[in-house]
């Protein structure tokens, strides 16, 4: 990102531009840059996504790993989807910056270098698809951004990072709590987000079945609980045929059926409503679009979400 004319920052480097802010690669790999595209990380949508998902799996064919450069505002997202496709043990690495590149701060250099580190390192091998972002290293199943624009937004809320840069030293401590890929070769993008808010009457939820989604994900309030009238539009969703998937507005943490109450957790599972325990609401709904493609239904994705 740069900004030149004082109107806002905008994506104009290329693959080689930025290599050229990055010395000292060619002492422990040789890159081959494939430029995909100048995106801003909002023009990311899931058929790009996707798209981008086939790109790396060719690639890896005759590489032994992938650096992605990716806007932040969707990294997780496209790290979500290409962790479910991603069945080999070579390493995918996503990095961002949080500053741009007219900034004196500017932190892409660092964590593209950081990360061909971790994707060019035999330690990293059979640990997914991963972040790299302020000297830090992530799973894709795990991690989320945080805050608006501070360095060290992306974090594992529940489970920490796999492992940090200790200087000039990779340190992995850990490989991901949970991988399990989906096999599927198409997106089913009819899938809607609906966050719970106090008196919600369960209108946005019922517009969602109206307009034909397949697929639901509903961020509903602490241990997965929503307001009496939007509960009874998930029960709605659910008796449409619509795959409607629970889990937590919150930052960290799981959704239960703790409580038995109206729109308590307890009283959506018995509707039928699947848990996404520990997932936010924009990765759960990668997951339920690239399980619908597979063909699963809410049986199969419980199974896979447990």
């Amino acid at each position: 990102m740069r900004d030149d004319a004082g109107r806002g920052a905008v994506p104009v480097l290329s693959g080689d531009e930025l290599l050229k802010d990055v010395p000292g690669l060619n002492s422990f790999c040789t890159v081959h840059v494939d430029d995909f595209g100048q995106l801003p990380g909002p023009h990311m949508t899931p058929a790009r996504m996707l798209e981008l998902s086939n790109r790396v799996q060719a690639a890896l064919v005759n590489h032994d790993g992938v650096v992605i450069t990716h806007g932040t505002d969707t990294l997780e997202e496209t790290a979500t989807l290409l962790d479910l496709r991603h069945t080999g043990d070579k390493p995918v690495v996503l990095v961002g910056a949080m500053r741009t590149s007219s900034q004196l701060s500017w932190d892409g250099p660092i964590n593209l270098y950081q990360g061909c580190r971790v994707a060019a390192d035999a330690r990293a091998s059979g640990r997914g698809v991963m972040v790299v972002m302020n000297s830090t290293v992530f799973a894709a199943s795990e991690v989320t951004k945080t805050y608006t624009d501070a360095i060290d937004t992306f974090q594992s809320p529940d489970v920490g990072p796999l492992g940090l840069f200790d200087g000039d030293e990779l340190r992995l401590h850990r490989y991901p709590v949970a991988r399990k890929a989906i096999a599927g070769e198409r997106l089913e993008l009819r899938v809607g987000l609906v966050v719970a808010s106090a008196g919600d009457d369960g209108s946005l939820i019922d517009s969602c079945v109206k307009r034909g989604d397949k697929g639901l994900v509903i961020e509903a309030m602490g241990r997965g609980n929503l307001p009496p009238p939007m509960a009874d539009a998930a029960r709605r969703a659910v008796e449409s045929g619509v795959l409607t998937v629970l889990t937590s507005r919150c930052w960290g943490g799981r959704v239960s059926g703790t409580y038995g109450y109206e729109g308590g957790g307890a009283r959506l599972r018995e509707l039928g409503l699947v848990f996404a325990p520990g997932i936010p609401g924009h990765k759960a709904r990668m997951i339920v679009m690239a399980a619908l493609g597979a063909g699963m239904d809410a049986k199969g994705l419980r199974t896979w979400l447990s």
